[in-house]
């Protein structure tokens, strides 16, 4: 190390930054594993709540969403496997979603939404998943789409979450899955395979494009990128093959409560 560099402020701060950060990735090994394991069992990456944990770590804003991002197309890459082996991806579900989600992605990413509208929408349409799985949840017995309308519920759908996704780079796993529920496109394992799907893609765009801007090694976080393999591979395995359809559906509900009190601790607080 430059001994020197200790003679400027700017130089420190960057070291201290680099050593905060490589001590922290030791001793949060659990939650990120306990992350990846609880989304990656329902086909979700769990981008949002390592992006909390990174934020209240005190990570740099340039190397949170190269991270989450990263982890995010690990533990999806890991979910769309163990789905697919197991017979839960039906192209048909899926190819709608992603053919009109992708010209989406980037329409979003040239609209300015304001930043309090965003979130109170946010909080609303997740309170709405959660009265769906919690109290009104024979919604999928009620209705049967004929082949077309399931087409182009689908259509639609992929296009709006493709959207939100540009706008705010949610991945939109979290809204595809219970959605296919309210619907009665799929069964909760073929809405857990095209979440999967419908994330890595997503991820793989947002990678692409901040990688033209910034790099991020991830061997230098290697004990984040042990836990979150570790528990997307458990993860992913358990809902897969041994999981319940209502033991992944009430799971679901979990994580998405816990996304709204962050959510709607952060409307407070602004």
């Amino acid at each position: 190390m430059d001994h020197h560099a200790f003679n400027d402020p700017d130089r420190r701060l960057v070291y201290a930054s680099m050593m905060i950060e490589s001590a922290v990735s030791l001793w949060m090994v659990i939650p990120f594993f306990i992350i990846s394991l609880a989304y990656s069992s329902v086909g979700l990456g769990g981008g949002s709540s390592y992006t909390a944990l990174l934020i209240l770590l005190g990570f740099s804003s340039l190397t949170i969403p190269l991270l989450s991002l990263s982890f995010n197309l690990l533990v999806t890459t890991l979910s769309s496997y163990h789905f697919i082996r197991q017979k839960h991806l039906r192209f048909k579900l899926i190819v709608p979603f992603l053919f009109s989600s992708i010209p989406m992605v980037w329409l979003g990413g040239m609209i300015q939404v304001d930043q309090i509208i965003f979130q109170w929408l946010l909080l609303i349409s997740l309170l709405s998943i959660i009265i769906r799985i919690y109290i009104w949840k024979d919604v999928t017995s009620r209705w049967s789409p004929k082949p077309y309308q399931k087409l182009l519920i689908s259509l639609l759908i992929g296009a709006l979450l493709g959207l939100l996704a540009g706008i705010t780079g949610i991945g939109g796993g979290i809204y595809l899955i219970p959605l296919i529920l309210v619907f009665n496109l799929g069964t909760i394992k073929e809405a857990a395979a095209c979440g999967a799907i419908f994330v890595f893609v997503n991820s793989v765009t947002g990678l692409i494009s901040r990688l033209n801007y910034n790099f991020v090694n991830l061997w230098d976080y290697f004990p984040l990128l042990m836990a979150v393999l570790a528990g997307g591979f458990v993860g992913s395995f358990i809902g897969a093959k041994h999981l319940s359809a209502k033991t992944m559906e009430k799971l679901l509900g979990i994580i998405i409560v816990i996304a709204v009190i962050f959510l709607g601790k952060k409307i407070i607080t602004a």
